[in-house]
């Protein structure tokens, strides 16, 4: 089959690379040096599957701008395009994924459309009565940053919300593509999925406030966190996983689905979500008293990302955190090779890790990395597990 795609962060990169084992996938981007690269075999994103898938399996994939190009003869169109949360008009911006499907249905009306970005509750089916076809599904995503193409290859279900021939299809071609066997399936309506993708972040926000807040009992009581939480997860309801204090939940999807769902609860009882929105903000300012009462005056910052093996800073806690210390009358550096340009709050760059470990006062990371384990003594991390 011929497959496009369109946008090439990690959820269109990776199903890109994942349907590119056993199909034909045109990759569209408006970024030309993203497109430049995945023809050159590397990834614009890290992410260490889809490196080596590029650089090493045979896949049948191609990027390119140009949509007429892509959708000549496709059987499929994927949009994986950004939907931030705006907070003037209390939802999702999808003006990306509006303009893409413009885009498509100018070239062509018979295409089956997949939506891979994260929606408003309710957006498919507007999208289907605004152009008067049924042929534009949801199929939500459950991926990790860094670990996108890994999740894809072993994912915890694949749903589809539709019960099209075309939905099912697709379904098995996701299956097809996948290293697990068998993947629960589910079909629903387009609603549906929508909702099932909301609630689902919404819960994960949920549990990394939960275990945020139990780490900050800890530490205000002097005991030791990890000892609780070790024994909280022993009860197999609660699990040994998603349990490793943090800075706060920020990424891609975490903040923005939690508002977004907050908005789409209206008359219902939401004080459940709304104390989620709110822990988070409030650990944010735990983890920054926590530095502002130190003597030392030079905070260093080591990393911008919330994760290992990621270089995402997009809704990063960290950002928050810094903001409340500079405000605090600290001076803050930071370490972070990926990131170029100015940063976003007063704060010093500083690109070589020498002279940022010898100026820093103290340093604090959301996740510990090797690199500094030589000055373990004045690192602040919240990271029990040395894992996500």
């Amino acid at each position: 089959m011929k497959i496009a795609v369109f946008g090439m962060g990690y959820v269109g990169l990776s199903n890109a690379a994942l349907l590119a084992q056993h199909h034909q996938v045109m990759a569209v981007d408006i970024d030309p040096r993203r497109v430049e690269l995945i023809n050159g075999k590397c990834s614009p994103i890290q992410d260490a599957d889809i490196s080596h898938f590029l650089a090493k399996k045979p896949l049948d994939l191609a990027a390119t701008t140009s949509v007429t190009e892509a959708l000549t003869e496709a059987d499929y169109a994927i949009i994986a395009t950004p939907t931030d949360y705006n907070p003037e008009t209390n939802s999702f911006n999808t003006s990306s994924v509006d303009a893409v499907l413009d885009t498509i249905f100018t070239h062509r009306n018979d295409i089956s459309i997949v939506i891979k970005s994260t929606l408003p509750i309710g957006f498919t089916e507007e999208a289907n009565r605004r152009f008067n076809t049924n042929k534009i599904f949801f199929s939500p995503e459950f991926l990790r940053e860094g670990k996108a193409l890994f999740d894809n290859l072993h994912p915890s279900r694949i749903i589809v919300g539709s019960d099209s021939k075309e939905a099912k299809r697709f379904a098995e071609l996701l299956q097809e593509g996948a290293v697990k066997e068998n993947v629960p399936m589910l079909v629903t309506g387009n609603t549906e999925a929508e909702t099932i993708k909301l609630f689902s972040n919404t819960y994960l926000a949920m549990r990394v406030s939960f275990f945020n807040m139990l780490d900050g009992y800890a530490q205000q009581k002097g005991l030791s966190s990890r000892q609780i939480i070790e024994g909280v997860s022993l009860d197999p309801r609660v699990g040994d996983h998603y349990n490793n204090p943090s800075f706060g939940y920020g990424g891609y999807c975490l903040p923005k689905d939690t508002k977004q769902l907050l908005c789409e609860l209206e008359s219902l009882d939401s004080s459940l979500m709304s104390a989620i929105v709110t822990s988070n903000d409030e650990r944010k300012q735990f983890i920054a008293d926590q530095i502002i009462q130190r003597a030392e005056s030079v905070v260093g910052v080591y990393r911008l990302i919330m994760k290992s093996g990621s270089d995402n800073f997009r809704s990063s806690a960290i950002f928050d955190v810094i903001k409340l210390i500079i405000e605090a009358g600290k001076t803050v550096i930071v370490y972070e090779p990926e990131y170029t340009g100015d940063l976003p709050f007063a704060a010093k760059l500083i690109n070589d890790l020498e002279q940022f470990k010898a100026q820093s006062g103290i340093v604090i990371c959301n996740r510990m990395d090797k690199e500094i384990t030589d000055i373990a003594d004045k690192v602040f991390t919240r990271d029990v597990f040395h894992r996500d």
